[in-house]
């Protein structure tokens, strides 16, 4: 997984009522070891702040699974429910649910 952390993502400027170091904080404890948190200098899609990507596993990927971009991550219940996705198996082993479906943005051109 890669989060967003730039210019407009992670920015207490844009998003005040939202804990940035939390939420990081609580996806890392949500997905330990294999799976990794990683932050990323901006993705380029400012306008959907806060940015996560979702990798998928490399026997998924091998499958024809694609990362899946998603955007407006500004609270708990969200960021959650993409932890419990990327548990249950992530892009190309688990459904994504149709709550989760609302937060699926397109990557940058």
């Amino acid at each position: 997984m890669t989060v967003c952390r730039d210019c407009c993502c992670g920015s207490a400027r844009k998003h005040p009522g939202v804990d940035h170091d939390r939420q990081l904080d609580r996806l890392r404890e949500a997905l330990p070891a294999p799976h990794r948190v990683r932050t990323s200098q901006c993705l380029d899609v400012c306008d959907q702040s806060n940015v996560v990507v979702v990798h998928p596993a490399p026997s998924a990927r091998r499958d024809g699974a694609r990362p899946v971009w998603f955007g407006l991550v500004l609270d708990d219940v969200v960021a959650d429910d993409i932890a419990a996705w990327i548990a249950a198996g992530g892009p190309g082993r688990a459904p994504l649910g149709d709550v989760l479906e609302l937060s699926v943005i397109s990557p940058p051109a």
